[in-house]
């Protein structure tokens, strides 16, 4: 399968993961629209994209917010028509929930758990014929690190839906694909940019590019296959 010409809804396209993704679709000519919170990033990243082919839209939006969700699928309808892929990526960091304040920890389920919901029912209300969901988690929903608390509650939710989503769409042709990376070098990392690159090197972390890589991989498969889940992890995850 190529997902040349096809139409593709990732949303957290102008930072790491989604970053490299948006290089993957330039290369293999997809049509795309990409959201990201700070207008000056989605700029950057679609004018890099464009470079490499494909055909790209950008709207400035937060996920967090229904209106922006809302505005988000207009510019798609208007530009793209319709939709054969989502790849849910957006997400935002948490501390301890004793830790944030009322408003911040509702607002990363806000944006991690209820916006990706959103967005994936948007996209299947706008799939004809078949269509592809990959939703990227994180290992979080498994080894439930201290000091994750509302961000692995966010993560296991996705783990939950994807795999019961799964089995509400497939007899309409459509393919769930549940990805949950380990440690990845992100902006998102409280490590700077000079020790991600170190712990890369020592197989301690992974680049945004092999998660990509993965994305790449269940786009590519036949549409009698369906990647349920797949866990990728650097060598030497680190493990609570």
């Amino acid at each position: 399968m190529t997902i040349a010409g096809k139409r593709i809804l990732l949303t957290g396209g102008t930072t790491g993961i989604g970053r490299a993704m948006l290089s993957r679709f330039a290369r293999a000519n997809a049509r795309v629209l990409t959201l990201g919170r700070d207008q000056a990033a989605l700029d950057q990243a679609l004018e890099e994209a464009r470079r490499e082919g494909g055909e790209f839209h950008g709207i400035a939006a937060d996920l967090g917010r229904r209106g922006d969700i809302e505005r988000l699928f207009t510019a798609i309808d208007e530009t793209l028509g319709g939709l054969d892929i989502v790849v849910s990526n957006a997400a935002i960091g948490a501390e301890p929930i004793d830790e944030m304040a009322e408003d911040d920890w509702r607002y990363v389920i806000d944006v991690n758990l209820t916006g990706a919901l959103s967005c994936v029912r948007g996209a299947l209300k706008r799939f004809h014929d078949g269509g592809q969901v990959v939703i990227v988690g994180s290992i979080s929903a498994e080894i439930h690190a201290a000091g994750e608390s509302v961000y692995s509650a966010t993560k296991a939710g996705l783990q939950a839906f994807a795999e019961t989503l799964r089995k509400e769409v497939a007899e309409r042709g459509v393919r769930v694909s549940l990805i949950e990376p380990g440690t990845v070098g992100t902006d998102m990392q409280e490590a700077d940019p000079q020790e991600q690159r170190d712990k890369i090197a020592r197989h301690e972390m992974l680049m945004a590019e092999d998660v990509a890589d993965a994305v790449d991989f269940i786009l590519g498969r036949p549409t009698r296959v369906d990647i349920v889940s797949l866990r990728i992890e650097p060598r030497l995850q680190e493990l609570p």
